[in-house]
C-alpha cells in the first residue's frame, strides 16, 4: 500500500506542479530529466538485467523480452508522442498532433507495465525486487512523465480535464502493480508470464533512458553541467544498490 501511494502521489503532485508554476523554464526541466534517465539506465544495468538473466533457463528467452519491449515502447512513443521521456511538444488549435486519447493510451499503457515491476512478486533470482533502488528509479522517472504530461494537455484541455486525465494517469502505475499481484494470487497468470511482463519493462526503460540521453545533446556537443549530472545520478544508483 506504502508503494501505492508513493507511485501516485509522486506523479500527481509533479503534474500540479506543472499547473502551478506556469512561467517554468523548460532548461531547469531538462536538467531534472536528464537526473531522472541516468538513474533510470542505472538501475536498469546494475538491479533489473541481473536479476532477469539470473536463471539460465529463462534467460533464453529473456533477451527476446527485452527487445520485444524496447520495440514495444518505440510503438507508444508514437501514440503519447514522447511524453515519457519529456517531449513538450506546444500545439496550436491547428496543429495538434496524436489525439489526446491516443496519447493517454500510449503513456496509461507505458505507466500500468512498469507498474508491474513493484508487484510483490519476486524475480528469477528469487529475490524480492520491489527495492527501494526500484521504486525511487520509476519515481524519478515519473515526475518529470506527469510534468510534461501536463504541460502539453494545458494547450488542448480545460484545467479542470487535465486534472482528470492527471488523475487517470497517477493511478496507471499502481494498478498495474496492484493488478499483478491479484492475477498471480488468482492463479491467473503464471511466473512465466510474469518473467515476460518484466523483461518488456526492462526494454522500455533501455528505449526511454537512452532516448533522453540522445537527446541531451543533440549537436553532440561536451556540457560539462550535464555531464555531472549524469555521474551523480549513476553514482546515487550505485550507492543504493550496493552499499545502503
Amino acid at each position: 500500500m506504502l508503494h501505492f501511494i508513493l507511485l501516485f502521489l509522486a506523479a500527481f503532485g509533479a503534474g500540479l506542479l506543472a499547473l502551478l508554476i506556469p512561467q517554468w523554464k523548460e532548461k531547469d526541466f531538462k536538467l531534472a530529466l536528464i537526473f531522472a534517465g541516468s538513474y533510470l539506465f542505472s538501475i536498469t544495468i546494475l538491479h533489473i538485467f541481473p536479476e532477469l538473466f539470473a536463471d539460465k533457463e529463462s534467460a533464453y528467452f529473456m533477451g527476446l523480452y527485452i527487445l520485444l519491449g524496447f520495440l514495444l515502447q518505440q510503438v507508444l512513443d508514437f501514440m503519447s508522442s514522447g511524453i515519457e521521456h519529456g517531449h513538450i511538444h506546444q500545439h496550436s488549435s491547428h496543429g495538434i498532433g496524436n489525439s489526446v486519447w491516443t496519447l493517454m493510451i500510449g503513456l496509461f499503457l507505458h505507466a500500468f507495465l512498469e507498474g508491474t515491476l513493484l508487484s510483490k512478486q519476486p524475480m528469477l533470482s528469487g529475490h524480492h525486487h520491489g527495492s527501494e533502488t526500484l521504486l525511487i528509479g520509476i519515481i524519478l522517472h515519473k515526475m518529470p512523465e506527469a510534468f510534461a504530461l501536463v504541460a502539453v494537455m494545458m494547450t488542448r484541455l480545460s484545467k479542470f480535464n487535465t486534472l482528470l486525465l492527471l488523475l487517470l494517469f497517477s493511478l496507471a502505475s499502481p494498478l498495474g502493480m496492484l493488478s499483478t499481484d491479484i492475477l498471480y494470487k488468482q492463479q491467473l497468470i503464471g511466473q512465466q508470464t510474469i518473467n515476460m511482463l518484466f523483461g518488456l519493462v526492462a526494454g522500455g526503460f533501455l528505449h526511454i533512458s537512452t532516448i533522453i540521453f540522445f537527446e541531451s545533446s543533440p549537436q553532440h556537443r561536451f556540457q560539462l553541467h550535464k555531464l555531472i549530472i549524469i555521474i551523480f545520478a549513476a553514482a546515487l544508483a550505485i550507492l543504493s544498490e550496493y552499499i545502503i
